[in-house]
């Protein structure tokens, strides 16, 4: 396994097992506050690859982008 930290930055590789699960590195896990239970959005890409995101911040996003193109209806 390959893992280095910078400061607001982890890389490390992971593996796959049987059943498709991978394993959050432990750093990683508590660099952003993750616990059991959380909710992870998986993005994914053929050209890009494949992402992992926090539902709470994937949300903040979105409601941005809803506040910004909708008008608001009473």
């Amino acid at each position: 396994m390959i893992k280095k930290k910078m400061k607001n930055r982890f890389i490390s590789t992971v593996t796959l097992g049987e059943k498709g699960q991978i394993v959050i590195p432990k750093t990683a896990r508590e660099m952003f506050g993750l616990e059991p239970g959380d909710t992870i959005v998986l993005l994914a890409d053929k050209k890009r690859g494949i992402a992992l995101v926090q539902n709470d911040r994937l949300m903040k996003i979105a409601e941005s982008v809803f506040e910004e193109t909708l008008p608001e209806i009473e």
